[in-house]
């Protein structure tokens, strides 16, 4: 990942503030979509949001990384049960990957960004 820069916008989870997503649809090539691998609740919902994003034609190129995110937690889904989850295997004509990670150590973030950026260059 040396050298590389990346633009990103934090855009939030919010019910009320999804709307105002698409606003930085342009452009995008690249989407990292973080789920909360503790919340078995509310995955259903993250799934649906992934969907109605990837559907949008401003999206249709762009590669997505998904980070299955609160490992340490002892209850948390894994990686693989994140991607049937979320229905990744259906993303057919996607390049995609999964990534396990804590935002609170670090763990696992570094490898995802790699992966986002050698597929970023690619692309060029």
């Amino acid at each position: 990942m040396c050298g590389e820069i990346f633009t990103v916008w934090d855009v939030g989870g919010q019910d009320k503030i999804r709307p105002l997503w698409r606003h930085y649809f342009q452009n995008t090539q690249g989407l990292i979509f973080v789920v909360d691998s503790n919340d078995r609740e509310r995955v259903n919902e993250a799934r649906e949001e992934l969907m109605r994003m990837l559907a949008e034609d401003e999206l249709r190129d762009a590669v997505l990384l998904v980070f299955a995110n609160k490992q340490d937690l002892p209850n948390a889904m894994n990686a693989a049960e994140i991607t049937d989850k979320l229905g990744l295997h259906s993303l057919r004509h996607r390049n995609w990957y999964i990534q396990a990670t804590c935002a609170t150590s670090g763990d696992g973030l570094y490898e995802g960004l790699d992966w986002l950026a050698n597929q970023l260059k690619n692309k060029k």
